[in-house]
């Protein structure tokens, strides 16, 4: 029995890839969680309404959207790297500009183009990965760009804590650029894409790109091939190719997904833990700000058991396990807040810690990583920008929803009715995912296309590396 490609290391390249490109993933999450932080302080320099905090906290989460909606076009025109490079720099520039601000209006605006970069990054990111990784590793790839979200949200929150007896927002803001600025010199050094080469006619590099990745007993020539050939097949990808079959179900898939991901309320978390924390009767800011970060730590944990298991149990087991842990951390956080009604006891405040963990786990465990993964996976060649794009438009319509509405509706219904509703919408997001989400550990890129293309079948041909992966001969049935 041949399992050598099931178990060959990724090469030198391979991680590279990996490890630069997700590392973008830590300005994201940078960016989410300082504002949290910022907040306490910058509210009252601007003397802002709870409206105009939901305004300022969800700006970027507009930008987002425009940037999301235009990044698989740049991507396809520039290449995956070009513009993960005009990413990391530019975020670092309105980071600046927004600590910078001398009024509400110019940190709005500034808030909105770093938002734009940070969209463009989220459908870039995982289509570069994805077409860099090898099949057999490849969800673990993936992953790792949840990994670094998540050490930015840690990082944010901590550097908020360390700044917070100065209460300068300014710094708290503006010191995102210096990650930024890193990465960017980081990425210089990748190479695109093997597809991407393809797709503009350029086969010599990405020939000596896919042998870079593939290293010895890699099969070049075939991978080649099998890109070619599908491109061949799907010349140009459009809007409206997604609109129709074959892959109509597959955009209905990913918008879906995308959706759930974001309406079941993680950045409630994110944003605004440090104001759930001051409904449970914590006071003091470097407190909150810490427990905020502890929360995000828990998360950090799942996302490494995730990495652990993702090509192991493969998708659906990951993802499922993670929203059954946020249904059940739901359900312990509206008993909390029943129970409590306002006057927290030393117990309840710990179970309403342990709750927010749980919450945070379960999501980075499940939906926080799988989404990039799915991301970068579902579509076929000539549509993967655009399927990310959309994938992640839906996301961020979800984010927005809960980054503008989640104060208000937590001071109308209570932290009980707040987490009833996000329960009810994540027991949605299990019957959904159950109902639609492929398999597809261990399937070329090329096999996820032909499997929408067939309706939402695998066929008899597919699955080559998942079958090369078992412990047995591949001739048994």
């Amino acid at each position: 029995m041949q399992t050598l490609p099931a178990t060959r290391r990724p090469t030198r390249l391979a991680l590279l890839i990996g490890i630069a490109a997700t590392t973008v993933g830590i300005i994201y999450g940078y960016d989410s969680s300082n504002i949290g932080g910022a907040m306490l302080y910058l509210a009252t320099d601007f003397n802002l309404s709870l409206d105009q905090q939901q305004l300022v906290t969800t700006t970027v989460v507009v930008g987002e959207i425009l940037g999301a909606i235009f990044g698989g076009y740049l991507s396809n025109r520039f290449g995956r790297k070009a513009v993960m490079v005009g990413v990391a720099a530019t975020f670092a520039l309105f980071s600046l500009a927004s600590g910078l601000a001398p009024t509400l209006e110019l940190l709005i605006l500034a808030r909105f183009l770093l938002g734009a970069t940070i969209g463009v990054s989220v459908v870039v990111v995982p289509v570069f990965v994805a077409e860099s990784a090898p099949a057999r590793s490849r969800g673990a790839f993936l992953v790792m760009y949840q990994v670094a979200t998540v050490i930015g949200i840690i990082l944010g929150y901590l550097i908020v804590m360390a700044l917070a007896p100065s209460e300068n927002w300014r710094w708290m803001l503006g010191l995102a650029a210096i990650p930024g600025l890193v990465i960017t010199f980081v990425l210089l050094k990748l190479p695109d894409t093997p597809r991407w080469y393809l797709l503009h006619g350029r086969l010599d590099e990405a020939r000596a790109t896919l042998a870079g990745i593939e290293g010895e007993g890699g099969d070049v020539e075939r991978e080649l091939a099998l890109i070619q050939d599908s491109m061949n097949t799907h010349k140009k990808g459009t809007w409206r190719d997604m609109l129709r079959r074959p892959f109509l179900r597959a955009t209905l898939f990913i918008v879906g997904l995308g959706f759930f991901v974001q309406i079941t309320g993680i950045n409630a978390i994110v944003y605004y833990s440090p104001r759930i924390f001051e409904a449970m009767g914590f006071t003091d800011d470097v407190t909150k700000l810490g427990l905020s970060a502890l929360v995000q730590a828990a998360g950090l944990a799942a996302v490494f058991l995730a990495l652990a298991f993702i090509d192991r149990l493969g998708r659906r087991p990951v993802l499922l396990i993670g929203i059954g842990t946020m249904i059940l951390a739901n359900a312990l956080l509206v008993t909390v807040f029943l129970v409590g009604n306002g006057t927290f006891t030393g117990a309840l405040t710990t179970l309403g810690f342990i709750g927010l963990m749980l919450f945070t786990a379960g999501f980075s465990f499940g939906f926080g990583s799988l989404v990039w993964v799915y991301a970068g996976e579902t579509m076929p060649t000539h549509l993967r920008s655009l399927g990310a794009s959309t994938m992640l438009s839906a996301n961020l319509v979800g984010n927005i929803l809960v980054g503008s509405l989640f104060l208000t509706v937590l001071t109308r219904l209570g932290g009980s009715g707040t987490f009833l509703c996000f329960g009810i919408l994540a027991l949605a997001a299990f019957g959904f995912v159950l109902r639609f989400a492929p398999e597809t550990k261990g399937r070329d890129l090329e096999e996820i296309g032909q499997f929408w293309a067939a309706g939402g079948r695998w066929n008899d041909t597919t699955g080559a590396a998942e079958k090369a992966s078992q412990p047995r001969d591949s001739a048994q049935r």
